[in-house]
């Protein structure tokens, strides 16, 4: 978490080209996030840390708000009209179908805890790891198919304004958007997070990753009445050349009367090829000779289209771009299950009497207020002969 806070942000304006004018800005801001959100889970990933983060990335650009998600933390607006405005998607596996087809098809496995005598509890979650989420930045012990891909949406605001809150899973998971916004109606926006909170822990007392963040969008503020005008200058000629009042006509164009919230851009595919593709000219959006997630500089020839692989029946030209670097088309790969990636990548074959274990250490992993459980997951450590296949380094002890 503390290695995406200090990076994501760069990331994210790296990957917008410089020579952009405002409304080629925020149309190019989907994009961008997504190569940024990509690049900060592949450097950290070099520092082989076995951690992640869930990201809910807010980005608010005059009445344009751009929310970039991954996991279960999640972001809601309500309007100044009273409407409320799911902003993040939940990449929970247990809500989340289409998420648990591709983990399957990518090579992953979705269960529940096995608690012995065919006893499955809480969540379902990604195996190896037990990971309840799909998407996350980091996890790469349980595998690439845990992307850092964001669901990304855009929308207009009203100039009336409203209240956003944004908070994690421990809050979700205990108040409903209309609890969480009745609780702290009337409120500044700092008492406000704190009395949501102070809501979401009330029935146990339990504190399960309970975070929020209150933001109150302030309403356009009308201009003030404009003095009467003066009496009419008498004679034509001394109309004509009558100087003009420039401050009124300013403030009137500044001026918007509220509108409603306008949705502007929506995708969630965990696809690059979907993801990174665009509408605009590549000059303007991706430059030729630089990776489209890292931005990296390659010489011609060097980078590989991102849509190469892909299930598009229209032969690919030289040109057609986005292009990326034979290090992140690698990532791409093997986040779309087509090769292994990291150093714990193997696949073992046992046969039931070839595997003994004994469980190492215990620890309390998970408190789900919502569903009354405590969860626990343990670190077993198997002694395996030798009859198992691998990919990579072979490991004395396989460790789970």
């Amino acid at each position: 978490a503390i290695y995406t806070k200090e990076n994501l942000l760069n990331n994210v304006l790296s990957a917008i080209p410089a020579d952009l004018n405002r409304d080629e800005w925020v149309a190019a801001l989907p994009r961008a996030l997504v190569a940024g959100f990509v690049k900060t889970d592949k450097d950290f990933q070099q520092r082989a840390k076995t951690s992640g983060t869930t990201v809910t990335f807010v980005i608010l650009e005059g009445w344009v708000v751009t929310v970039a998600s991954v996991g279960d933390s999640c972001c809601i607006f309500e309007s100044a009209e009273g409407g409320i405005y799911h902003l993040s998607a939940d990449h929970r596996l247990e809500c989340n179908e289409e998420e648990r087809h591709r983990i399957t098809a990518s090579g992953g496995e979705v269960g529940r805890l096995n608690a012995g005598g065919g006893a499955e509890i809480g969540p379902l979650r990604c195996w190896p790891g037990g990971l309840c989420l799909s998407r996350s930045i980091g996890d790469m012990d349980v595998g690439e198919f845990i992307v850092p891909v964001p669901y990304v949406k855009q929308v207009k605001l009203s100039t009336a304004g409203g209240r956003m809150i944004i908070s994690s899973d421990g809050v979700w998971d205990a108040l409903t958007a209309e609890e969480a916004l009745d609780c702290c109606r009337g409120m500044p926006p700092d008492a406000a997070a704190a009395q949501i909170v102070k809501e979401a822990v009330k029935p146990k007392g339990l504190r399960d990753d309970t975070t929020c963040i209150v933001v109150d969008i302030l309403p356009q503020e009308k201009p003030a009445a404009l003095p009467p005008p003066k009496k009419p200058v008498k004679g034509m000629l001394k109309a004509m050349f009558r100087k003009k009042n420039s401050g009124s006509s300013s403030q009137d164009k500044d001026y918007m009367e509220p509108d409603v919230v306008e949705e502007l851009f929506e995708e969630g595919s965990a696809w690059l090829s979907d993801r990174l593709d665009t509408k605009y000219p590549l000059c303007n959006m991706f430059k030729l000779f630089m990776c489209a997630v890292c931005q990296l500089e390659m010489k011609p020839g060097e980078g590989i289209s991102i849509h190469v692989g892909t299930s598009n029946p229209v032969k690919l030209r030289p040109w057609d771009g986005p292009f990326l670097c034979s290090s992140c088309n690698e990532k791409k790969e093997a986040m779309e299950g087509k090769r292994p990636s990291g150093k714990y990548r193997y696949v073992l074959h046992l046969g039931p009497a070839l595997l003994w274990g004994r469980v190492d250490t215990a620890w309390l992993e998970d408190v789900d207020s919502s569903q009354h459980t405590c969860e626990l997951a343990f670190h077993i450590r198997f002694l395996v002969p030798l009859k198992f296949f691998l990919r990579g380094k072979l490991p004395y002890f396989y460790e789970h």
